[in-house]
């Protein structure tokens, strides 16, 4: 299919280059069945909770971006191939759902106003759009994490299967006072979309189709950059799938600013299967003070809470889920690890050190998914580090103008270094290529 005008940035825009589009939803908006057939995003969901999912409701979301496919005898087993059969599964579902009415089509393009707001914190508040993939060498969106391959192979076989927008990245732009005004003045009446999810986030959307408010909107955001906060792998994927199919230059987002009524950042926690505390503490004092920290009350969990909270100079706690131990102090070595050549608001963090220091030269453990899992919360990696008979690193989080940094630097944090809340629920606004 050829080109079209909708996929190609004015040459004139140097920012973000953002349209509305016909978005595809459930046909039911009715909030109960909103929260059975939405899910978080498919990197956030193990193999436990995508069976749950897939249990609540014969339509949820989960069937599309996780689907599940029985293992065929004989046939090739290869990553590869396993991808290719699993997106072949979703396309067909995608279709059955499309035929039979479970999914509608809006008639016309709209942008929506995606508001989250969680108990305790401020509102986090943004907009969904199609936003142009930049040319190679822009700084219009700008990633901050390395990428997996493999998985970025397995998010672009799904999108070559689908051709759909199945769930958006997230992008934190540069603040603008208009997108502000905008932002505000468009939450008029009732949300199109409302649904609470098991967090108590409840998610609210307005589809805006109004002409005038769209250009002042797409406008604005031109001015303005952006860095990628969550979707690295579903980035990279559309740039693959963009390199065979130049009509598809584009990606669903969720745009939302810099500082007041956007994102947090929190501290994605490494775990180290089969290494135990004892031989992780005794290698580390090759090049850190160690302190063994005696837990309030017996509560490791709220230990390590509380000390994520907390500001101080480049630190970690090692657990196993029973004991707790301090690394502070990295010795002159273990900070010569960190490549000096590399931009300064790189070699500040936290992961960057814990990677180059200690989990490559210490512990001489290579950065893969087998040999080093990820945990999103405390909770998550002190249960990882018991299960797998290992050792929970635990992080502080960097501040999203650290990540800002990094990013404009031309660095790159370690995979799956941060992890930007709250969450836009997929399941409720997707995105067909095809208009």
């Amino acid at each position: 299919m050829p080109s079209t005008s909708a996929d190609a940035p004015p040459p004139d825009v140097t920012g973000l280059d953002v349209r509305p589009f016909r978005a595809l939803t459930y046909r039911d908006h009715d909030a109960a069945h909103l929260a059975r057939v939405t899910s978080p995003a498919y990197d956030l969901v193990n193999a436990v909770g995508r069976d749950r999912l897939a249990a609540a409701d014969p339509y949820n979301i989960v069937r599309l971006i996780l689907p599940h496919v029985d293992p065929v005898g004989g046939q090739d087993s290869s990553r590869s191939a396993r991808d290719r059969r699993s997106a072949s599964a979703a396309a067909e579902t995608l279709r059955s759902w499309s035929t039979s009415g479970v999914l509608v089509r809006d008639d016309v393009p709209a942008m929506w106003r995606y508001e989250m707001a969680g108990p305790g914190a401020e509102a986090t508040t943004g907009w969904l759009g199609a936003v142009s993939l930049p040319a190679a060498g822009s700084s219009a969106v700008l990633p901050h994490e390395d990428t997996f391959a493999p998985a970025v192979a397995g998010r672009a076989a799904l999108l070559a299967a689908t051709d759909t927008d199945l769930e958006p990245i997230v992008l934190a732009h540069d603040p603008d006072p208009e997108v502000a005004e905008l932002t505000r003045d468009s939450a008029g009446g009732p949300p199109t979309l409302e649904v609470a999810d098991p967090d108590g986030v409840v998610h609210r959307l307005w589809r805006v189709t109004d002409p005038g408010t769209l250009a002042r909107l797409t406008r604005a955001l031109t001015r303005t950059r952006a860095v990628i906060a969550d979707g690295h792998h579903r980035f990279a994927a559309a740039r693959d799938h963009q390199a065979g199919d130049d009509a598809h230059g584009s990606v669903l987002a969720l745009l939302t600013p810099m500082g007041a009524g956007g994102l947090r950042v929190r501290a994605i926690h490494r775990v180290v299967p089969d290494l135990p505390l004892e031989s992780a503490v005794r290698a580390a004092t090759a090049g850190f003070r160690t302190t063994e920290l005696t837990p309030q009350d017996g509560d490791v969990d709220g230990t390590v809470r509380r000390w994520t909270l907390q500001d101080g100079p480049q630190t970690f706690l090692l657990s196993d889920g029973e004991r707790v131990v301090e690394l502070s102090a990295p010795s002159a070595a273990m900070l010569a690890a960190v490549p000096q050549e590399a931009p300064a608001a790189w070699r500040r963090l936290d992961v960057v050190l814990a990677h180059a220091a200690l989990l490559g030269q210490l512990w001489q453990r290579p950065d893969d998914p087998a040999s080093v899992l990820v945990a999103h919360d405390v909770t998550e990696a002190l249960r990882l580090a018991e299960d797998r008979a290992g050792v929970a690193l635990l992080l502080r989080s960097p501040s999203p103008a650290d990540v800002a940094a990094v990013a404009r630097a031309g660095a790159r944090m370690p995979r799956k270094s941060t992890l930007f809340v709250p969450k836009p629920r997929t399941g409720l606004v997707l995105r067909p290529h095809q208009d």
